[in-house]
């Protein structure tokens, strides 16, 4: 819900509050250096349920705030209604998460839960992003499941790695094989994408 507007210009939007600032004072109370022509302020949402009965994303401790706009961005993009994020990573409510999202946060319904005791009551298959995994573009991959992504430096850690049913991969094609990994995010995006493919 939309609480306030801090604009350089009239929008027709149904806001409590509007303000009207300079560009300069805009610029004062972003977090960007180049701020567009308006900011807004929301009401954080009530927790939503989870719909288990669909393709979810779940996040194993990811910490950086561009990454998790991005895959919000990129659930919001794939029609993923819900984000499951372990405890331990970044604050979906960060400023640079919100960014990066780029409004994509307000469609995607994000839950904070203890990652091990969800995924153990969860009854739909569990894949898992490894890098010794099979190769995604031979998988035949089911419309409902969990995707589960991994810590940047880390991947998925070895509690979450022994409930997941199927480890899946992204193949390297680069001729030295020397790249080490891919980031998380752009991960995210091409997993996602296969699993889209026939649906």
């Amino acid at each position: 819900m939309l609480h306030a507007l801090y604009t350089t210009e009239p929008f027709n939007i149904d806001a409590k509050e509007e303000f009207l600032l300079s560009e300069v004072d805009l610029k004062r109370i972003s977090f960007l250096s180049t701020p567009n022509k308006a900011l807004a302020v929301f009401k954080i949402p009530d927790v939503k349920s989870i719909d288990t009965n669909q393709l979810m994303v779940a996040l194993d401790d990811v910490r950086d705030p561009g990454n998790l706009g991005t895959i919000i961005r990129l659930c919001d993009w794939f029609g993923i209604k819900d984000l499951v994020c372990s405890k331990a990573t970044v604050d979906c409510y960060n400023p640079k998460v919100i960014q990066a999202t780029m409004g994509s946060i307000t469609r995607v319904n994000i839950s904070y839960v203890d990652l091990v005791t969800f995924l153990k009551a969860t009854e739909t298959p569990i894949y898992g992003a490894f890098m010794d995994g099979e190769t995604v573009y031979t998988k035949s991959l089911p419309e409902q499941g969990v995707l589960i992504m991994g810590n940047e430096a880390r991947g998925i850690s070895k509690t979450i790695e022994a409930i997941v049913d199927t480890k899946i991969s992204i193949p390297r094609f680069g001729a030295l094989q020397a790249t080490e990994s891919l980031n998380v995010a752009t991960a995210t995006a091409i997993l996602l994408s296969e699993f889209k493919r026939d649906y």
